[in-house]
């Protein structure tokens, strides 16, 4: 049986219906059909931009993050798509911390909708640390679309790591 790391956390007949649409060479097409391009967000300056207007639009009283950044390191290493954290900095005798948010690498080159899930994501961490109710409740009012998108992108995830990324 093909294992779905991505969709481990959901019903087996879910995975066993997204097996057949692998086997049967369903699952690029509809995932090309459904998000047919890329977005134009390419640098850290232009995500940092997009991530402070998302910012701006629903998270006013928010901690601005200092950095918003794509990470070649995150995918691999840290098995995370994006982390939200405080980096340490020293002010002459004092120690300050700055909010940060990296975005893996690999959301340079995907459908817009994955690129704004993500940053919902890692924006919603601002208020709202854990994976609860209230966070989720916070995504989707950023993103009402947000739990489909996740899923979606897991589809993404699994296309790309079993068979190769669908080609725009």
């Amino acid at each position: 049986m093909l294992p779905l790391k991505y969709l481990a956390g959901y019903p087996e007949d879910l995975q066993s219906q997204v097996r057949e649409a692998i086997r049967q060479g369903h699952l690029a097409t509809m995932l090309r059909q459904r998000y047919p391009g890329t977005h134009a967000v390419r640098t850290d300056e232009a995500l940092y931009e997009y991530a402070l207007a998302l910012k701006s639009r629903f998270l006013r009283n928010a901690e601005t993050p200092a950095k918003v950044v794509f990470d070649n390191r995150l995918h691999v290493t840290a098995n995370a798509l994006g982390i939200n954290g405080r980096i340490p900095r020293m002010q002459g005798n004092r120690v300050k911390s700055k909010r940060e948010i990296r975005v893996a690498s690999l959301f340079r080159e995907v459908p817009p909708e994955f690129l704004r899930m993500i940053v919902v994501h890692e924006l919603a961490h601002l208020k709202e640390r854990e994976h609860d109710r209230a966070f989720y409740q916070l995504c989707k009012h950023m993103e009402p679309e947000y739990h489909q998108l996740e899923f979606d992108l897991r589809l993404y995830l699994t296309q790309g790591e079993l068979l190769g990324w669908p080609e725009a």
